[in-house]
């Protein structure tokens, strides 16, 4: 359409949806007009309907009339010129309203939405499940990796050996014993019976599978770990619904347990302890190995791309691959490398709100969601600033880029620094650092890329996260006072 077409469907717009005083902000996708309205009792929905121009309405984060891909920008254009307040002196049009945090947020949501449309896929379902089953232990994963660090720390100064020799039973008890709740949350996702997924998976710890050979070799307590646990566990879940259809009603209270259990638990024995605790070394080494030989390249593709795995999902894979870690090493080395791209996001809000300096509104979002992402709390920097606005978050992931190649070569250098739990990232890590040198060697490669990924956060966003007309339009002047 002509300018002329699009000011006046512009012009009949404006008074459908309460006039210029209604409407808070103004953008557009690729075919809606997007209105951020105070008042939606104002709009006149049939009204603006019944315009040739406007082919529907959508009541949404944002209230949105669908103009087509042709049209759509010629009347937000047009309508934003409406909208512009009028020069201080003979009532030209003064600088358009800078889009504002509420615009950024509705963009991220949108943005979230449509991940999780995409990641509805049979593949990053069953990630999302076992995402379940291990979540629910990060507290615990969480309290005893804190007392392991304060009995290390206690141990090294040589202060209350009593107190030392009893904290160890509290921080290990749980992680002797992890294989149970894994094969109990296990069941309860796949729709089985709680307790008989914990009872075929407590197999793998028991101290009498000592006695028993598999394979050639005598089996060690705790063989397999969290995999063989989550496998025993699944194999218990199909055990009880088959044996639950062939087995009458009044029998099944005694005969689907017992099958359930024996065969499952023979199943662990002679068969899933030692495959899983093949599979559960090689996760092992290969960490350890990665590490030793690639730390550099390692932590530069871990810390720059764990966002965009996180955004399609696919971290969730990276669960058990921490726990089988921390149960056989202690800790697990990836967890710091992973959390660099946190450090990358608030090098980068940094930059923006330096950058945005007459955009009050987002300024303000980046000053409330700062502190978060200090804690390792992304999503109000990653979905109200950084992924929004585009660049940023690119130049972000080459922050986190940046500060995994940090922690990756001190790990290549012999000073790999290791997190007890998972779940904690940012300056909430400190506590559960671990390395072969001490808390405090550990704290010092951890902070050092910390400092890297928000140094290379803020200069790449500085220099290439915004395009000159991009800081115009953001840095714009907004009528209701959005702008400083």
């Amino acid at each position: 359409m002509s300018d002329e077409k699009n000011r006046a469907v512009a012009e009949a717009i404006l008074p459908l949806v309460g006039g210029a005083a209604n409407i808070r902000s103004v953008a557009h996708c690729m075919t809606r007009l997007r209105l951020g309205l105070a008042d939606r009792a104002l709009v006149d929905t049939e009204a603006l309907r019944a315009l040739p121009e406007v082919l529907g309405t959508v009541e949404d984060d944002t209230y949105q009339i669908v103009l087509g891909p042709a049209a759509v920008a010629g009347v937000t254009a047009g309508l934003r010129r409406l909208l512009e307040p009028p020069g201080p002196q003979d009532g030209a049009p003064g600088p358009a309203a800078a889009p504002t945090a509420e615009d950024l947020a509705g963009r991220g949501e949108r943005i979230r939405a449509q991940g999780r449309v995409r990641n509805a896929t049979p593949v990053k379902l069953a990630l999302r499940r076992i995402a379940n089953i291990f979540v629910p232990l990060i507290p615990a994963l969480i309290g005893c990796g804190i007392v392991a660090g304060l009995s290390g720390a206690l141990a090294n100064l040589g202060w209350a050996p009593a107190l030392v020799t009893a904290l160890g039973p509290v921080s290990s008890g749980f992680m002797s014993l992890i294989a149970v709740f894994v094969g109990y949350n296990t069941a309860k996702e796949f729709g089985g019976t709680p307790v008989l997924g914990g009872a075929v998976a407590s197999v793998i710890v028991y101290a009498g599978v000592a006695k028993v050979e598999a394979f050639g070799h005598h089996l060690t307590p705790g063989q397999g770990g969290v995999v063989g646990a989550l496998g025993a566990a699944l194999l218990a879940v199909h055990l009880e619904r088959w044996t639950r259809r062939l087995v009458p009603a009044a029998l099944d209270v005694l005969v689907t347990p017992t099958v359930t259990v024996l065969l499952g638990g023979l199943a662990a024995l002679f068969g899933l302890m030692y495959v899983a605790g093949e599979v559960s070394t090689a996760i092992g080494h290969a960490a350890t190995w990665l590490l030793a030989h690639g730390g550099l390249l390692a932590g530069l593709v871990l810390g720059g791309l764990f966002l965009p795995l996180v955004m399609l999902g696919l971290h969730q894979a990276l669960i058990p691959i921490h726990t089988t870690l921390i149960q056989q090493q202690g800790s697990t080395v990836l967890l710091p490398i992973l959390a660099m791209a946190g450090a990358g996001q608030v090098g980068c809000a940094v930059a923006v709100y330096l950058r945005l300096r007459h955009n009050a509104s987002i300024r303000a979002t980046i000053r409330s969601a700062l502190p978060a992402g200090l804690l390792g709390v992304g999503e109000p920097l990653v979905y109200g600033v950084t992924l929004p606005l585009g660049r940023p978050f690119v130049t972000a992931c080459v922050g986190g880029a940046a500060g995994g190649a940090f922690i990756g070569v001190a790990g290549q250098l012999g000073d790999a620094v290791g997190s007890t739990a998972i779940g904690p990232s940012g300056w909430a890590l400190f506590p559960l650092l671990a390395g072969p040198h001490g808390l405090l060697a550990s704290a010092a490669v951890y902070g050092g890329g910390l400092l890297t990924g928000y140094v290379a956060g803020f200069l790449a966003t500085w220099f290439f996260g915004f395009t000159r007309e991009t800081l115009a339009e953001y840095n714009a002047v907004a009528p209701e006072g959005g702008s400083e």
